[in-house]
């Protein structure tokens, strides 16, 4: 089994998985709070699942892009369960995990082709998102990158192609971009559960992280805003 831990937005999520589907989940959706909700999430999963943490193949964390601090304390959590049980650390995209989440419902919902893309948006400052694109094989168009959403975003993709974007970034793009056959899903919410497969494929293809020195793919500095006192000098 492969424990999965998804801290890159504002949703916390803890998922148990084994080769046939997700075995347990734990989630919530509060809000800065995954510092004291991610270890308790992996003990009632792991107690409630009857295993022990040695017992596990390997932990998988969302690498990012996504929030600085919610990335931050996924990995040290990770890296902490790997390191103290020796076993395997993966990291997995974050737009990559999206993208399996939300394909899997899209196809049911909107039938999907070979010529639909898809765009999973993270939320970043202001009007600016962490984006990647996906064409309907899983194959990446356009990999991970920071853009500020204007009226051409994504206006260098096929015009006849239908573009699903979803994510906490989406609702950026609701009402400013400007082109047809675009698909803007607000509802979509990223789980632990969508790291499964590729978690498993990085498995068996022996994908590991150096427990000691990985870090999150954070794809821009970390940014604080320095406060009003001192600016004054008070």
């Amino acid at each position: 089994m492969i424990l999965c831990l998804e801290t890159a937005t504002s949703f916390c999520s803890v998922a148990l998985c084994d080769r046939k589907g997700i075995v347990a989940l734990k989630e919530s959706g509060e809000g800065r709070s995954h510092a004291s909700e991610i270890t308790v999430f992996v003990d009632r999963i792991l107690k409630d699942s009857v295993i022990k943490a040695y017992q596990l193949e390997a932990v998988a964390v969302s690498k990012g892009p996504g929030s600085y601090t919610g990335l931050r304390i996924g990995v040290s959590a990770g890296k902490g369960i790997a390191y103290a049980v020796s076993i395997p650390l993966i990291s997995i995209d974050t737009t990559l995990s999206m993208y399996l989440g939300f394909s899997e419902t899209a196809r049911e919902k909107y039938g999907i082709t070979q010529t639909d893309l898809f765009c999973p948006a993270l939320d970043a400052r202001r009007m600016e998102i962490y984006y990647s694109v996906f064409d309907a094989s899983g194959r990446i168009v356009k990999p991970v990158r920071a853009e500020i959403i204007d009226s051409n975003f994504l206006s260098d993709l096929p015009p006849s192609s239908r573009i699903f974007i979803f994510g906490d970034g989406s609702a950026k793009c609701s009402g400013v971009v400007r082109r047809d056959n675009i698909y803007v899903e607000n509802d979509f919410r990223i789980s632990a559960a969508f790291m499964r497969t590729a978690a498993y494929e990085a498995f068996d293809n022996k994908r590991f992280e150096d427990v000691a020195y990985f870090e999150p793919f954070y794809l821009k500095d970390f940014l604080t805003s320095k406060p009003v006192k001192n600016i004054l000098g008070k």
